[in-house]
């Protein structure tokens, strides 16, 4: 008996699917505890974060550059300026760095409140704009 390709792809999703469900049919309290535990945590402004890295001290600007300014600083996505790149940087810094700090924690242009990094402290934030434009 000569199986078709099509009859061949069907057995294959069929029991690839069975598989899968023999997999997940694990009904153990603890085994539905781990598949449904939350993979991150929500709260207000004005709340204690509970995540422990959140309240292990501040950030240095290298570190929230490298998690959350890289992204757009990095290349230069929607004309952000590039780190370490004078030119970029230059007229934004004869605008003096009160309103600097203003645009970066309040949002600019494309650029969101604070990056995106909303459980950045202002400090850590100010803390990356100095790394961005350390050396120019």
């Amino acid at each position: 008996m000569e199986l078709s390709l099509r009859q061949l792809i069907v057995a294959t999703v069929a029991a690839l699917t069975f598989a899968g469900s023999v997999a997940a049919a694990d009904m153990s309290d603890d085994a539905i505890a781990e598949r449904i535990k939350p993979v991150g945590s929500v709260y207000l402004e004005g709340d204690t974060p509970t995540d422990t890295a959140a309240t292990s001290g501040p950030r240095s600007g290298d570190a929230v550059y490298g998690t959350f300014c890289i992204a757009c600083h990095g290349s230069g996505v929607l004309s952000a300026p590039k780190k370490g790149d004078a030119g970029d940087w230059s007229p934004r810094l004869a605008k003096g760095m009160d309103v600097l700090t203003d645009h970066a924690l309040n949002g600019f242009n494309a650029m969101p409140a604070k990056g995106s990094c909303m459980d950045c402290s202002d400090d850590e934030i100010v803390a990356a704009i100095n790394h961005m434009i350390e050396g120019l």
